[in-house]
């Protein structure tokens, strides 16, 4: 569907008058997930270094699904230069205390990941002994129990973003057109169209050999036409959300409408709450009388539920999200799609983060019907042939129950659409960047070779003979040494010191003040009286 062709009356109840004012509240905040790995591209087993604080309360330095997955977090920004400027400081701290703890451990640059392990090696995120600490392992131990650890190990890039005045209509408008739309994001940003074989060993797939450019010698006098071990999609862009990234049986039995905050908390809430019989198979305790999942149910908590983008508010002490949500609606939107672009040092640049911010707003600001389960099983299967066949010529994606709209017209339709915004907040902030983002993407729609995706493949047969893991870690030790390279200065040593030491002392303040035994503390957290009851709906200003 596009936006632009819904009828006039849509658009009643949306956001209208954006000020130069409101343009310049808009707000933002990046998550970033890296796998620590070694020289030779395998995964580093060591602990999260106790150098970068707790994992549990640090503000800005966290791990992920993994002990070995860095997860770095910015604060909330009103300017994108200066988003993007904190969280290239925190990754150059990040390698300087990597290169003190853990020598030359580097950040793997691709959202696909490293050489693994078998999968029971990969380690679990520790979190110390607190009650929250240990639910969030066992969390993770469900996690891998429910998925495999494997697919745990993908990295990606979290958007945050906010506009003054938006309420709840407003903002789960935006999702149902951000859920229509997100092929085209896909195709922009998608940096992950090739990948290790080591990832997907014992799984069914259609990955292709990737073959270089010329035949390249073993050793022995003969040759060989690709690389063991790297395989790819040939018009690919993001593996990462294709059918072998966050996936699952049960979620796809989740048909979530996004029409409300109610629906919305309705379908989370039957998940939640919801006995899945494999799951109840599993059981929460293994034989050995050891954790294993926190719960039975379709899901875990919340943040097991997988998703282009997910509506937030910021969440008190020991509350849970949907009880947040339910309470005091919604805060702001986390776009979850976004590949780590192995080109850029911080994994993400201006350009994009500035095109993000047209897109959004453009998502918010326009027409947007309810969805359908129709609907919402076209999006999927757009989802699905964006990430793997983006790039091929005359792509054709579902609209309107028929696949017959090429993602190339869909593509320009949206970025004509997006211009007049574009314009506006160059006009908010004095400047010409918002329009010169959207050229950028005009450019890479016209000439697919300009894509991130096109450039990986291009770097991988041209630079690298063919090899995923040598062009990755070819990238992770560039990318490693311009950080450990710029300036840094005694004062933001102190300051990360300082936010580590406290961090270390929040941990045991927590665990020092616990008193519940934790089979009572996991029980009364997934009780389904902590997810709050339906409210009425009212906006929320941010």
């Amino acid at each position: 569907m596009s936006s632009t062709t819904y009828p006039p009356e849509l658009h009643a109840g949306r956001l209208v008058g954006l000020s130069p004012e409101r343009l310049r509240g808009m707000r933002r905040g990046i998550e970033k997930e890296s796998l620590r790995a070694l020289p030779g591209g395998s995964l580093a087993l060591t602990p999260h270094p106790a150098m970068l604080g707790s994992a549990l309360t640090h503000p800005r330095i966290t791990t992920d699904y993994s002990e070995s997955q860095l997860e770095l977090i910015t604060g909330v920004h009103a300017d994108v230069d200066a988003c993007l400027a904190e969280l290239a400081e925190i990754h150059q701290y990040t390698y300087r205390t990597l290169r003190s703890a853990c020598g030359d451990e580097m950040l793997w640059v691709s959202s696909m990941p490293c050489m693994l392990p078998t999968d029971e090696t990969i380690p679990l995120g520790r979190y110390g002994s607190s009650n929250i600490g240990r639910a969030k392992s066992v969390y993770r131990m469900g996690l891998g129990h429910r998925y495999g650890r494997r697919m745990q190990t993908i990295s990606g890039i979290h958007y945050n973003w906010s506009l003054p005045g938006a309420g709840n209509e407003d903002y789960f408008g935006l999702i149902r057109n951000f859920r229509r739309h997100a092929f085209l994001l896909l195709y922009l940003f998608g940096a992950s169209p090739a990948l290790h074989s080591n990832f997907v060993q014992g799984r069914s797939h259609e990955l292709q050999p990737l073959r270089a450019n010329s035949a390249s010698h073993t050793g022995d006098g003969t040759h060989r036409s690709h690389v063991e071990g790297t395989l790819h999609m040939p018009h690919g862009t993001s593996l990462r959300m294709g059918k072998l990234g966050y996936q699952s049986e049960a979620q796809a039995s989740l048909a979530v409408s996004y029409n409300s905050l109610e629906s919305y908390a309705a379908s989370l809430h039957d998940a939640l709450t919801r006995p899945w019989p494999a799951y109840e198979a599993l059981g929460v305790l293994n034989p050995g009388g050891d954790y294993i999942q926190l719960a039975t149910s379709l899901l875990q908590i919340e943040n097991e539920f997988y998703g282009t983008i997910r509506p937030k508010r910021t969440i008190f002490q020991g509350e849970r999200p949907l009880h947040a949500l339910r309470e005091r609606g919604v805060e702001y939107v986390e776009v979850r799609l976004l590949d780590l672009d192995p080109f850029e040092p911080i994994g993400i640049n201006a350009s994009t983060l500035r095109f993000l911010d047209v897109f959004l707003l453009h998502c918010l600001s326009s027409a947007s019907p309810p969805d359908t389960p129709q609907e919402i099983a076209e999006i999927g299967r757009n989802q699905h042939l964006t990430a793997a066949r983006g790039r091929e010529p005359g792509l054709q994606l579902w609209r309107n129950g028929q696949q017959a709209t090429s993602l190339h017209d869909w593509a320009v339709e949206l970025l004509d659409a997006c211009a007049p915004l574009a314009a506006q907040l160059d006009a908010a902030h004095a400047c010409i960047e918002y329009s010169a983002a959207l050229h950028e993407a005009r450019r890479a729609v016209h000439d697919p070779a300009l894509l991130p995706s096109a450039r990986v493949l291009r770097a991988i047969q041209e630079e690298h003979d063919g090899s995923f893991l040598e062009f990755v870690r070819a990238r992770s030790q560039a990318t490693r040494a311009n950080l450990l390279d710029r300036p840094w200065d005694v004062a933001q040593q102190n300051r990360y010191e300082a936010m580590a030491r406290a961090s270390v002392s929040e941990q045991a303040r927590i665990e020092a003040a616990d008193t519940l035994p934790f089979e009572e503390f996991r029980k009364m957290y997934v009780s389904a009286s902590r997810l709050g009851q339906p409210a009425p709906a009212r906006p929320v200003a941010v």
